[in-house]
């Protein structure tokens, strides 16, 4: 746990910068529920794989401008010609095969038809009796974040190990990774 200025106990992580902290308080751990929100984390999450989550949480206007909001249809259109654009967008990860993977998933998301957000909570566990003490009981990966990223590689999705799954999961409130004596109290899914 850290102590940030204004007195409130954070997870040690959510406390390292501010934009850190403003993320951990306002919105890591809370309920996503709609197609474009969680597609939105999916990307995110896959982008982030190597890289520090500060990289991307610092990058993400420009996500959002480069791939139109996040808007699934939108971005299930795309073409060789705005692969070409992204790779030239300095304010965004110029991977190639992070930004195919990002137009794949639009497009396998969009083939769900119950929507994605129903498919990844599918995948949510039940509640913990209590939240964790430490990090050291948060794992990494867990039985239910191999069984989505094997139900979502399955439908065509690209970067989507059960790591990055477990990340989604924290992410969008799936599970309540916050710790015990962290200040944040999230209301259960």
């Amino acid at each position: 746990m850290v102590i940030g200025d204004d007195g409130l106990a954070r997870c040690a992580w959510g406390g390292s910068t501010p934009d850190y902290a403003v993320y951990h308080d306002t919105e890591w751990g809370r309920p996503v529920r709609d197609d474009d929100g969680l597609y939105e984390r999916l990307t995110l999450e896959a982008f982030q794989s190597g890289l520090s989550w500060i990289t991307i949480l610092r990058k993400r206007p420009a996500f959002r401008a480069a791939f139109a909001g996040f808007d699934i249809a939108k971005v299930a259109e795309f073409g060789e010609a705005d692969v070409e654009r992204l790779m030239a967008d300095a304010g965004i990860v110029r991977n190639r095969a992070k930004i195919e993977a990002a137009i794949a998933n639009a497009r396998a998301a969009a083939e769900v038809p119950e929507g994605i957000a129903a498919l990844l909570w599918s995948f949510a566990p039940a509640p913990r009796a209590a939240r964790p003490a430490g990090f050291a009981e948060v794992p990494a990966v867990t039985e239910e974040s191999k069984a989505l990223a094997k139900a979502l590689k399955k439908r065509g999705f690209r970067f989507v190990g059960p790591t990055t799954a477990y990340a989604l999961m924290q992410a969008t409130g799936m599970v309540d990774d916050h710790l015990a004596s962290c200040f944040v109290q999230l209301d259960r899914p």
